[in-house]
């Protein structure tokens, strides 16, 4: 018989052992993509080391522990490992049932941020205080949910054999699903959550096979919706100022073009095999802000340099090319979506992120993804990875 999360275990008599069922041909172990998996963690730790180097000399915010957002990351690292694992056993498909319960829990969270518990940090009102020096940020977890509630609604039908594609009526239920989070999180605002959404979104209509004109028009009411959010002003002043200094490298070097021109000097200092680890003069002198979050990018291009940055690049490649296979080989729409949706999520973010510090994108407030330092952000990129493995783990032998 099959196993009620997506592995066979046809054939094992009660005197196997869990460990020999898990490690045979149709085991989980086997059937797990590896290279995701390895290069998510490498990433991890690659980021734990760069985050330690850009606070051990911030007394500031380590309180006089140089070893304290180390700790603390490899900890968020091993809390979202967990959440991957829990993932993986309930199962994307067993999740699919979940999704109305997991969509409107993470809409109430994001609606807590508008109250009094919401905190505002580095300018953006998208964090709600738990305590003892813990925050939440909602809007990593509605990228989740707004990838599986919007499968959920696209692939229902098709996965039903009713339709070889989702008809109209099914993508304005999936988008209205979508903007609702989208909304909220613009009203706090978190501007560059809401990119990621919207490219979410983009990458989920196109791996659904809905019709061109939905994506065309997506893209038409996105620049329009852009237009008005610049017109009616809903951004806070910060948030204009970075894109004045995306838009003119030069202006104002000392105050809003100061993040982007000391992430430059950073990223080329370090030349083809870096400065050093923990001996980059700018990481040292702390002249970059948010090193450990945002702009963690730059302590590896000044003290690995190029070798180091590239390796970075290498991993979320290969983390992404794993990604679309899964996609492309599973025999179900769903899965087809969700993978779709991750990587949309995956490879735009890391893009901005990386971006931003060279000055090809504007400034947004984006960490990178397994890099930064964050909790939320950490256990929102390994709870995707354990779908990706769930999709892989569950599709048959034979695909």
């Amino acid at each position: 018989m099959s196993g009620s999360h997506g592995f066979s275990v046809s054939g094992y008599g009660p005197e196997r052992s869990w460990l020999s069922r898990v490690t045979a041909r149709d085991g989980l172990l086997r059937r797990l993509d590896w290279p995701i998996l390895l290069s998510a963690l490498a990433l991890s730790l690659i980021g734990a080391v760069l985050v330690y180097s850009a606070t051990r000399n911030r007394t500031e915010l380590t309180g006089g522990d140089p070893y304290n957002f180390l700790f603390r990351h490899l900890l968020n690292t091993g809390i979202g490992i967990v959440l991957m694992i829990g993932t993986i056993w309930l199962g994307h498909r067993n999740l699919r049932t979940a999704v109305p319960i997991l969509y409107g829990v993470s809409v109430f969270l994001v609606l807590l941020v508008l109250t009094p518990l919401g905190a505002t940090i580095n300018g953006a009102h998208a964090w709600i205080v738990i305590g003892g020096g813990f925050t939440l940020q909602p809007s990593e977890f509605v990228k989740v949910t707004i990838i599986l509630g919007m499968a959920m609604l696209l692939a229902a039908r098709v996965d039903a054999g009713d339709r070889a594609h989702p008809g109209h009526r099914t993508v304005v239920q999936a988008l209205g699903l979508a903007v609702i989070p989208i909304v909220i999180v613009l009203l706090m605002p978190d501007l560059g959550s809401v990119m990621v959404m919207a490219m979410i979104v983009l990458g989920v209509l196109l791996a659904s096979g809905a019709s061109n004109r939905w994506v065309f028009g997506l893209l038409g009411t996105g620049a329009l919706g852009a237009i008005a959010v610049w017109q009616l002003n809903v951004l806070d002043e910060y948030q204009i100022n970075r894109f004045a200094a995306f838009a003119n490298p030069e202006l104002d070097p000392a105050g809003v073009g100061y993040n982007t021109n000391q992430a430059r000097i950073a990223i080329g200092s370090g030349g083809l095999s870096g400065m050093g680890l923990f001996k980059g003069s700018q990481t040292t002198g702390q002249f970059v802000p948010e090193q450990q979050t945002d702009f963690v990018f730059t302590v590896a291009g000044e003290e690995l340099g190029f070798v180091g940055a590239g390796l970075i690049l290498v991993l979320l490649g290969v983390l992404l090319w794993r990604a679309c296979r899964i996609a492309r080989e599973t025999t179900e729409l769903y899965g087809t979506i969700v993978a779709a949706g991750i990587i949309a999520w995956f490879a735009f973010q890391s893009f901005e992120n990386i971006g931003m510090t060279l000055g090809i994108m504007p400034v947004a407030g984006l960490p990178l993804p397994f890099v930064s330092y964050g909790g939320s952000a950490m256990f929102a990129v390994w709870v995707a990875v354990g779908l990706l493995q769930s999709i892989r783990v569950q599709r048959p032998l034979s695909a």
